[in-house]
């Protein structure tokens, strides 16, 4: 099902665009919707009948524990692709973080695609790939990190995927990081309070949520190996 808040804007037919690279160059059918913050674009359990990937803007994949406390998985930036299952259900529930647009295209017509195309396949293992191995670095950070170190491998994270004029603007916030660190709201706030007193990073902006990265090589020195 499908939670759609605006209407439909002209579709793209080309794999390319949806960044995926292909042998055959096939004609598909994209289709483009935005979905204003803290929309539902799928929920948990719903058949997971599309492919999506973030135009604009940002998404939040999470689970809602039997405590009632959310966990984020993963964070979907511009030009992720997420979505993809390996079942007919998906697992997570995903969100628009802040006004996002998203692409989208059924998982039928890439799937047919991927059957004569073996670079989509390669392409589309990858991606799975790729998943796996976030998930994996997701497991042991919450399972053997401390706050700080959790925090500052947060941000290393951001900062390669983020950063374009050296400074990481979080889409985010402080309540999405600490549910996806596994944390609480003000562990993370004393985390980010002692790296700005470290001099490891500052501030820009009244909701502190654009970060100034000082020293790259002492922030590193707090996310030890798992």
């Amino acid at each position: 099902m499908l939670h759609i808040t605006t209407s439909r804007t002209p579709r793209p037919n080309s794999l390319g665009d949806l960044g995926i690279t292909s042998g055959s160059n096939p004609i598909v059918s994209l289709n483009e919707f935005t979905y204003k913050r803290g929309t539902e674009i799928y929920g948990e359990k719903e058949p997971a009948e599309h492919v999506y990937q973030v135009k604009t803007g940002a998404v939040r994949s999470y689970k809602l524990l039997t405590d009632g406390r959310r966990q984020i998985g993963a964070f979907h930036l511009v030009g992720d692709i997420f979505g993809l299952e390996n079942g007919s259900v998906h697992r997570f529930t995903a969100e628009a973080v802040v006004k996002t647009t998203v692409r989208l295209i059924k998982r039928q017509s890439l799937e047919a695609v991927a059957e004569s195309d073996a670079v989509v396949t390669r392409n589309l293992l990858s991606l799975t790939t790729s998943k796996l191995e976030h998930a994996e670095n997701h497991m042991l950070l919450l399972g053997r990190k401390t706050s700080l170190e959790r925090v500052a491998a947060f941000l290393i994270e951001m900062d390669a995927r983020l950063t374009a004029t050296g400074v990481v603007a979080l889409p985010m916030s402080r309540r999405d990081i600490a549910d996806y660190l596994g944390l609480t709201l003000e562990t993370v706030s004393r985390a980010l309070s002692r790296l700005q007193r470290e001099g490891v990073l500052a501030f820009i902006g009244h909701n502190q949520r654009e970060i100034v990265l000082r020293d790259r090589l002492q922030l590193a020195s707090f996310d030890l190996p798992a």
